[in-house]
């Protein structure tokens, strides 16, 4: 049995999203695999989901619905995992075969090349593999001095790359980001519609635009005058597989 994680807290991300990922895992695996999802509301849920309350962490106010929560997933025991797991971002779009993420690199910390520090060494956790009782140091540590921790490293994933013991990274292909990779440099943007790589199994949605905002062309911004250069065109693949 594949195991594959969600978390979901706070009110950004609905169950629909939960849901919709649990739909996108079936259809894209062959093998009998289960999705679960650690979270503090569980309204909504499909029931086919296994749903446990978020795992205790000691985390600074500051941060504690941010990402640095993930690392509440490398303590040991953690609910009823074991062995090899795939987490996926619930802001993500499964394009194709996840049942080879499995196969790769087996034991090993995988996790995609951030897109925006290739060549730096630093692995992006929107889509990543850990195995469950390695690497326990990164939750002990962070338990005894998360305040500190923070501070030096500023986002969860850098400190996760500096510390781990081994990391490889997915082929390039296997995981892309909408923004980052698809969308096509300004002023193209404006011209083209960001196509789907063939090779691609899944698109990472980080940060904005989210998966239902990118198919229909609506890209949130704060600044107004972000919008001159923050844009993508309506994506009609989007809604093929994000669903």
């Amino acid at each position: 049995m594949q195991t594959i994680v969600c978390m979901k807290w706070g009110t950004r991300y609905p169950a629909l999203y939960v849901n919709r990922l649990w739909s996108m895992i079936k259809r894209h695996t062959v093998r009998p695999t289960r999705l679960v999802c650690f979270t503090d509301d569980p309204t909504g849920v499909d029931p086919a989901v296994e749903v446990f309350p978020l795992p205790e962490i000691h985390i600074p106010d500051a941060i504690a619905w941010t990402p640095w929560r993930k690392l509440s997933l490398w303590q040991s025991p953690l609910a009823n995992l074991s062995g090899d797991v795939l987490f996926l971002d619930l802001d993500i779009v499964i394009t194709g075969d996840i049942d080879a993420m499995f196969d790769y690199k087996p034991g090993v910390f995988c996790a995609c090349e951030n897109w925006t520090q290739i060549g730096k060494g630093i692995g992006n956790t929107s889509v990543f593999r850990w195995n469950v009782g390695r690497n326990t140091h990164i939750f002990t540590d962070f338990e005894a001095d998360g305040e500190g921790i923070w501070r030096k490293y500023g986002i969860e994933q850098v400190y996760i790359s500096r510390v781990i013991d081994r990391m490889e990274f997915w082929p390039r292909d296997w995981c892309v980001s909408f923004k980052h990779t698809l969308v096509p440099y300004w002023p193209l943007n404006f011209f083209r519609t960001p196509k789907l790589p063939e090779n691609a199994k899944i698109v990472a949605f980080t940060g904005k635009p989210d998966p239902d905002e990118a198919a229909i062309g609506a890209w949130p911004v704060e600044q107004a005058w972000k919008k001159i250069y923050k844009y993508a065109r309506p994506t009609p693949w989007i809604d093929e597989y994000w669903q």
